[in-house]
């Protein structure tokens, strides 16, 4: 499943998935917030996010996603290892925890990073919380 906020570009990921074959490959258009109460809570073995927002609010979006035992990769930039140290209580509440950082070594991506996440146990209920709310009141900042 793919989740894109903008339903054009939703579609378009579809008729790429399409056009290449690939069968299971679905493209929801929709926000994260949206699919985290939907069908698709709790039911990726491995969710990628891109580097959207800071990773309170990302992990936020992701988790709700992931199955119990899943992973969360997410993409981050330079400032990835100090907001880290910042998702402390969003990881707690979340029920996830850090696993691994694997430095990007191409050289295009040379300041991206890829932070590995296991979810523990279920989400609580009221996450994701509606759509804006995340990165107006990130978790770590509740």
């Amino acid at each position: 499943h793919l989740v894109e906020a903008r339903r054009k570009r939703a579609d378009l990921l579809g008729e790429m998935a399409e056009a290449l074959g690939l069968a299971n490959v679905q493209a929801h258009g929709e926000r994260a917030e949206e699919a985290g109460r939907g069908v698709l809570r709790d039911s990726a073995d491995l969710v990628i996010a891109r580097a959207v927002a800071p990773l309170p609010v990302l992990l936020e979006y992701t988790a709700p996603l992931a199955a119990t035992g899943g992973t969360i990769a997410a993409v981050k930039g330079s400032r990835g290892e100090a907001e880290l140290a910042e998702a402390g209580t969003a990881l707690a509440t979340l029920n996830c925890e850090h696993t691994g950082t694997e430095q990007m070594r191409s050289e295009v991506a040379s300041q991206m990073r890829v932070m590995r996440f296991q979810k523990l146990g279920a989400t609580p209920a009221r996450y994701p919380r509606r759509p804006g709310m995340p990165a107006k009141r990130p978790i770590a900042a509740s």
